[in-house]
């Protein structure tokens, strides 16, 4: 079989392409109810209590549980006790493949589970003893509402039987798609969680970009009217209402090649290339953020394999991206994002569209990182033009020699900021490039490094930002300089090492490890 770098397979074999939002974890709150004080004037205000304690929200609690049980009573669906280490989800899927409705409540489970709640302590003052409401965790019950919408498919929402009964709601981005697929009658073959092909790709993708935060909050306002409510309607009235915020988000790129085994062999090739991707310096480049000693969370790769079907995960603080081989059909880049203060962002459901620009931008940085890896050749005589002094609007630079440590140090600098679609600025570049040469930034000159900067931009490798103090990597530089790199790294430090003996043993085993050192540049892409 033919080796196809990773640019070529994702440019002339990719099928069907599809961007979609992909599950969604999103947390129900009452805003005014999540300090004591809001606590307090809830007793006062709403349950007449003159001196506040939570020992008054029991039968609120109460009555909430038993309007649950009449209501699963009332539907004639199952209440299930789920064990401890029960895949919910499991027991989920049953009851899914003997629903035959358009749309209602497949079941109710309960599970005890950890919660953030208030409690009421004992304090003193001079005065003398008083209740004091503070935050605390317990071991409460959770109620799961399994039940599939006619607009959003199968989704749960959970909720907490203690006060202030805050909830979950958790739906798939790709069942919505494929409901709307079929109620507009597009043409589509599923894909495990996805969408396979379809006749009508550009629809398709217009119809996934809807899906936006007034859709998610209408239909959890839909099933909160049919579903049992822990606020009475007075409160809901006062302005204790829920406001969802976005606790997980899972942004999909899906990307079906044209075969299968291609494509597995592809993907294996996508690991193999791509193991330290998870390395900080790498990180800060597909999530367009900065990563320092203090920044918190792990970095790293992992590849995992699930039978035969191997998966490669890299993490960035608490947010990662995944990449896996579909059902052995498509390639799947998925970014998860856990925490949206990675990112500067709140959590609000509003902030949705700024998410999701960062996931999905977020899988074509990482796509784009693997085809700079795999493939990173240049012609004679672009290496030529490179290697040789040029002058640019009577401004003269040195030629960019490979070999030299100060030039292989520039390259393997903007190896670092290759995908920054912000750019870099001077001094961040100056830091990066001290280190690689092993020199305390104190020391490298700005006259250096306006120096060094000036070669790199009149040899086309770099240009400025307009109207800012930052400079951006051209295509032609991030060829250059993983060039320049890989060629390093893979061919000049290995070649250097071989050093034969005058005995002819050891001239067969040099003769033996030139050939294995050629055959590894051929298979990497860097034969002569």
């Amino acid at each position: 079989m033919v080796r196809k770098n990773v640019a070529e397979i994702l440019r002339n074999h990719v099928t069907f392409e599809l961007e979609a939002i992909d599950r969604m974890y999103l947390n129900a709150y009452v805003p005014s109810l999540q300090t004591g004080g809001g606590v307090v004037y809830f007793l006062k205000t709403q349950l007449g209590v003159r001196v506040p304690s939570t020992v008054m929200v029991a039968p609120m609690s109460q009555r909430f549980v038993e309007a649950i049980e009449r209501f699963v009573k009332a539907e004639g669906v199952d209440l299930i006790t789920f064990e401890k280490g029960q895949r919910k989800d499991d027991i989920a899927q049953k009851y899914l493949a003997t629903f035959t409705g358009k749309e209602g409540v497949l079941f109710v489970g309960k599970a005890q589970e950890k919660a953030s709640v208030f409690r009421t302590e004992k304090r003193r003052d001079a005065r003398g003893v008083y209740p004091w409401i503070i935050r605390s965790t317990a071991m409460v019950n959770h109620y799961y509402v399994y039940l599939v919408d006619k607009d959003f498919g199968p989704l749960f929402i959970k909720f907490c039987s203690y006060f202030p009964y805050p909830a979950k709601l958790c739906l798939n981005g790709h069942e919505w798609l494929k409901r709307q697929l079929t109620q507009r009658e597009v043409p589509f073959e599923p894909l495990d969680n996805g969408i396979r092909s379809s006749d009508k790709s550009a629809r398709v993708q217009r119809i996934a970009d809807t899906l936006d935060a007034a859709k998610i909050e209408a239909v959890f306002r839909k099933w909160l009217r049919r579903l049992p409510h822990p606020f009475a309607a007075a409160h809901r009235a006062a302005g204790y209402r829920y406001q969802l915020s976005i606790l997980q988000a899972e942004f999909a790129l899906t990307q079906v090649l044209d075969r299968p085994l291609t494509g597995r062999c592809f993907f294996e090739e996508v690991i193999r290339e791509n193991l330290d991707i998870g390395r900080p310096d790498q990180m800060q480049l597909i999530f367009d953020r900065r990563v320092t000693r203090r920044t918190p969370g792990r970095f790293r790769t992992r590849v995992l394999t699930d039978g035969v079907v191997p998966s490669l995960h890299v993490q960035y603080k608490k947010s990662k991206v995944k990449q896996d081989h579909k059902e052995g059909q498509a390639l799947r880049t998925e970014t998860t994002i856990n925490d949206t203060y990675d990112f500067r962002i709140g959590r609000a459901l509003r902030n949705l569209p700024a998410l999701r620009e960062i996931g999905f931008a977020a899988n074509r940085r990482l796509l784009r990182v693997e085809s700079l890896s795999h493939d990173c050749l240049i012609g004679e005589d672009r290496l030529h033009a490179v290697t040789s002094p040029v002058v640019v609007h009577d401004q003269r630079a040195a030629g960019l020699r490979f070999g030299d440590r100060r030039v292989h140090a520039l390259m393997h600098a903007l190896c670092l900021v290759a995908l920054a679609p912000t750019g870099f600025r001077h001094r961040e570049f100056r830091d990066h490039l001290a280190q690689l040469q092993g020199r305390d930034p104190e020391t490298y000159s700005a006259g250096s490094m306006t120096y060094d900067l000036r070669r790199l931009r009149l040899h086309g490798l770099i240009e400025r930002v307009p109207r800012s103090h930052r400079y951006r990597i051209t295509p032609t530089g991030a060829q250059v300089a993983m060039f320049y790199a890989r060629l390093y790294t893979r061919a000049l430090r290995p070649a250097c090492s071989l050093q034969p003996s005058g005995s002819p043993s050891a001239q067969r085993a040099f003769d033996r490890l030139d050939a294995a050192l050629a055959q590894f540049l051929e298979e990497v892409k860097l034969a002569a």
